[in-house]
């Protein structure tokens, strides 16, 4: 009897649970099993990679200065946008006060606005109280 009675009660919950199974699919849709982290803390270049961005802007967000240096020489694109955001606004937004001046040397164009919300990268170094890179960007755009 008291297994007919449980069987009886989880048939009533079925719905509930079926929602609350849906609900969890749903809310971690994003997530595979693979970008399960034991710790909890995420880094930011987690967060970049699961975004796709492109190796170009990942060297920026790293502040890997050599390798943006080589791949500007080897003729990557100072204007592209990955995400949305140009390479500038990469470097604004984390403070890569080294990139920020070579892309502004090789004539990076610092009125271009993301995809998402129309930010500049001056608007980009505000939001992320990155004073350095908005110093930098303020005399470049009076200059």
């Amino acid at each position: 009897m008291k297994k007919l009675s449980l069987i009886i009660l989880t048939m009533k919950n079925l719905p509930f649970i079926v929602l609350l199974f849906a609900g969890a699919i749903t809310a971690n849709a994003n997530f595979n099993s693979n970008e399960l982290k034991l710790s909890k803390e995420v880094t930011t270049t987690e967060v970049i990679k699961r975004a796709n961005v492109s190796p170009f802007c990942m060297a920026i967000v790293k502040g890997d200065f050599e390798t943006v240096k080589k791949l500007i020489d080897m003729g990557a694109d100072i204007d592209a946008k990955s995400n949305g955001l140009t390479p500038l606004m990469y470097a604004a937004k984390f403070n890569r006060t080294d990139i920020l001046e070579l892309l502004i040397s090789k004539g990076a164009n610092l009125k271009a606005r993301d995809s998402k919300k129309g930010y500049t990268a001056l608007k980009f170094a505000e939001l992320s109280n990155a004073t350095e890179a908005k110093e930098i960007l303020e005399r470049a755009l009076n200059a």
